[in-house]
This record gives structure tokens, C-alpha cells and sequence, in this order.
């Protein structure tokens, strides 16, 4: 499928503009925060927090098709299952991004999962991009990632790389994945705004998962819902408040709207929970997204995974 071109960035074009930063804030797609609340509130008010959560042995299923098994690990990461496929997405097993502590422990460890066969990076950013978590994989053999993004990914021992502008598809077999826009930035150092960002839809077997990566709520939620009617769908719900980062993320109501424009059977939250990148309480994304969702009758369709547990789809 041909490739749509990307449109303009106000974060790419300020970056192209002045390449050295005036501000701490110019490190931020919407100037967020200055450096003294960032320091307060990410790092100081974080030190000596203690790490919730429990790493578990995962009792992966054993599946027929068309069976799907999908295991939250934490953050953005997740691990999805096919009876011939296994592949994981942004995977992040750090207990520290730089000075950002992670609060939340990694549902599982690294060395209890299965064969990788697929690597899904849907952009640079630090949390989603951890090169320290992908040298680390087990036999690692196709990694499939936006357009600009290769280049990080020599030397961490995959096999192929493949990278895709929006729109585009890879496959083999019986899966493909393709690379849908997101409203948000690829930018993994100030001096890179070359590189793409987006989610991936995966179809394998007659199934269709939606991973979003980091998005702001935007209306090519409802045109991927056209297109590829995911059953299942992966939305960020953290890192909202206060308001200037729903430029480029999704609050708890924003991803209810974007369930919904989607179409899909299934709603399971992400991005929230383990690193403290923003301004809201970390418990607070789930609590209000239950809220929202008893009131709007979508409990039901509503999938709190738990960190480290397989669920079968």
C-alpha cells in the first residue's frame, strides 16, 4: 500500500529552527513544565518512592488458531501471542530512564519470555525506543519500526529491519502489521526530527490487535477504524495533566472517544502506572477510565490487564 506523507510537525519545525534550546521547556513538545517543577514532581517527589507491583512467572497458554493470548509487562509494553507468532511491542524492562524512577516493577523478566519472532518500536522516545531492554531479547528476528528510526537499531542483534511510513504494510505468512499516523512526535534528540512515529495495527490468523503507541486523541482514530476494524484496541490513558500534554496525549476520556471511534470489542488501557512522566496522581488514569467507563455502560468492554498475567482474547 503506497505511503501517505507525513505532515508538518510544530515540534519538527521548531526544532529545525533553532537547534540549540533557549529553555528547559524546548526539551518538551508543548513546553510542559519548567525545570524546578519537573525536578519537584518527576524526580525528587519519585527518589524514594517504593516500587509497587510484582514480577510474576508467566504461565503462557499454549494457543490454536485462531487464538490470541496478550500479556501486559508494564508502561507501553506488551507481549502478543498467535500459535505461530510471537511479538512484542515498545518492550521497556528499565527500573530507571535516566533519573526517572520506575515506581511500577516489570510484569515479568526478561529471561521468562518466549522466542521473539516480531519487535514492533513505534518511535524513538526513550520510554518506547529502550535499547538497553531490546539487546536483551531472546533471538530477536524482524524489528519493524517507523521511518528515520533504523539507525538506532544496529547493533541490537536483530536479523531484519524493516521500516515503514503510515499507511504501509509488512507480512509473512499468515501476519501483517501495518504503521497507522498518531498525533504526537518522533524526535529522540533535538537534532533528529527526521524520524516517524505512529502505531501498528497486526493481523495474523483473522485477528486484528491495535496498538496506539503515544497519541493525542485526533480524528484518524475513526479512519483506522474504517480500515482495519481492530477487535482489539491498546490506548494510552497516562501522562494528561496538566492540559498542554494532550498535545500529544490521551487522557482517560480521550481514549474512551477514541474506543469508540475505533469500533472496537475491547479496551485495554496503557501507558500509565510505572514511570511518572506528568502532573496526574499515578492512580488516578485508571480510576477515572473505570468511572468513565461505568457511566457510559462500557464495563463490560473494559480490560484492566495485570501486569505479567496472560489473557487469552
Amino acid at each position: 500500500m503506497p505511503a501517505q506523507q507525513r505532515p508538518p510537525h510544530p515540534v519538527d519545525a521548531r526544532i529545525r529552527k533553532r537547534r540549540v534550546p533557549r529553555s528547559f521547556k524546548e526539551l518538551t513538545p508543548s513546553n510542559h513544565f519548567n525545570p524546578r517543577s519537573f525536578f519537584r514532581e518527576m524526580v525528587w517527589g519519585t527518589l524514594f518512592a517504593p516500587q509497587t507491583g510484582s514480577t510474576k512467572i508467566p504461565a503462557f497458554p499454549r494457543l490454536h488458531s485462531p487464538e490470541l493470548a496478550l500479556t501486559w509487562i508494564g508502561h507501553a509494553s506488551f507481549l502478543l501471542q498467535f500459535s505461530q507468532l510471537n511479538a512484542i511491542i515498545d518492550p521497556n524492562f528499565a527500573n530507571w530512564l535516566f533519573f526517572l524512577k520506575r515506581l511500577k516493577r516489570p510484569g515479568l523478566r526478561l529471561k521468562d519470555l518466549p522466542p521473539i519472532d516480531l519487535v514492533l518500536l513505534t518511535h524513538a522516545h526513550f520510554d518506547h525506543f529502550h535499547k538497553p531492554s531490546l539487546r536483551r531479547l531472546p533471538s530477536p528476528r524482524i524489528a519493524v519500526m517507523p521511518w528515520g528510526c533504523g539507525s538506532l537499531a544496529r547493533r541490537l542483534g536483530f536479523e531484519r529491519v524493516v521500516e515503514l511510513r503510515w499507511w504501509e504494510s509488512f507480512g509473512h505468512d499468515d501476519w501483517k502489521v501495518t504503521l497507522v499516523p498518531a498525533q504526537h512526535w518522533g524526535a529522540r534528540t533535538l537534532r533528529d526530527a527526521h524520524r516517524g512515529w505512529g502505531g501498528f495495527i497486526i493481523e495474523c490468523q483473522g485477528r486484528c490487535v491495535y496498538h496506539a503507541g503515544d497519541s493525542a486523541y485526533f480524528d484518524g482514530f475513526a479512519e483506522i477504524g474504517r480500515r482495519f476494524h481492530p477487535e482489539v484496541a491498546l490506548l494510552p490513558i497516562g501522562a494528561y495533566f496538566p492540559d498542554s500534554f494532550r498535545h500529544v496525549h490521551m487522557g482517560p476520556d480521550d481514549a474512551v472517544r477514541a474506543f469508540r471511534d475505533l469500533g472496537s470489542r475491547w479496551l485495554i488501557p496503557m501507558h500509565f502506572g510505572s514511570f511518572k512522566l506528568s502532573f496526574e496522581a499515578m492512580e488516578e488514569p485508571e480510576r477515572w477510565l473505570r468511572e468513565l467507563a461505568e457511566a457510559q455502560r462500557l464495563t463490560p468492554q473494559l480490560r484492566v490487564m495485570e501486569e505479567g498475567v496472560p489473557e487469552r482474547f
